[in-house]
């Protein structure tokens, strides 16, 4: 598939993972690659499509395009119309189109809280926000704003590249500032020997959505780093899948 994009860009291309027998519509998750905002591919993800699938999943890995010729709002905005693709033509593979999950790690579950929290992604779009759940894998960039005022980086640097040097855009590209009643609900995963600043983030996620009256699942995976916490997955058995599995069923 080649999602419609800004002009000046490649189109993005996204990857559906279908489960063979489509006797029911199965619930639908989109996944979304981490990579700092300026790498990646879709394709080193075809482990997980396969084995959601095998789940009996319908699974979408998408692309989005990247700094420093994207900032993260191009990037969201993106990420957000491969949704409203999913949205439009997921019964085709078999998916249900009022089932749609997004998931993300690293860089990439940034954009899948942030498509989550505001809605302005997909209103642009002229839809109401498809997203029935948000799964986090090890997400970064949850507090931006925090992160780059201490950080005090030179404009060449590639969070400045991804996120501008105006802090009204750090704050507008930060997850925590956004949460609202009314959200997708939320299943967390971080990694105990993550970096501190993901690890930050996600308890500021976790507390404001506690103010909320939410209550996500937030499992802390005490000895994993952050790249093991999405090559864990290449362990058909690990029990994150009946987890993420049972979470997306359970939500009607």
């Amino acid at each position: 598939m080649n999602a419609d994009t800004a002009i000046n860009r490649a189109a993005q291309e996204l990857n559906v993972f279908a489960p063979r027998k489509h006797a029911a519509a199965k619930d639908v998750f989109v996944f979304i690659y981490g990579g700092n905002w300026n790498s990646g591919k879709k394709s080193l993800y075809n482990f997980l499509g396969n084995r959601m699938a095998r789940k009996d999943v319908v699974t979408v890995v998408i692309d989005y395009p990247k700094s420093p010729q994207s900032d993260y709002d191009e990037m969201a905005t993106d990420a957000a119309k491969a949704v409203k693709w999913v949205k439009e033509n997921i019964a085709r593979y078999g998916g249900n189109p009022d089932k749609i999950f997004i998931s993300g790690h690293s860089a990439g579950g940034h954009l899948a809280a942030l498509i989550s929290v505001r809605d302005v992604y997909f209103s642009k779009l002229g839809i109401a926000n498809p997203i029935k759940g948000t799964i986090l894998i090890d997400a970064a960039g949850l507090d931006m704003y925090s992160f780059l005022k201490q950080e005090n980086y030179p404009d060449d640097n590639t969070y400045i590249q991804t996120f501008t040097n105006n802090p009204d855009n750090w704050k507008a590209a930060s997850p925590v500032y956004h949460l609202q009643k009314g959200m997708p609900p939320m299943l967390i995963y971080v990694g105990g020997r993550t970096y501190p600043s993901i690890k930050l983030g996600n308890d500021l996620l976790v507390a404001g959505l506690k103010k909320l009256d939410y209550k996500p699942p937030y499992y802390i995976l005490k000895r994993k780093k952050h790249k093991h916490m999405i090559t864990q997955f290449l362990n058909s058995g690990n029990k994150r899948y009946k987890e993420i599995t049972s979470f997306m069923h359970n939500i009607k």
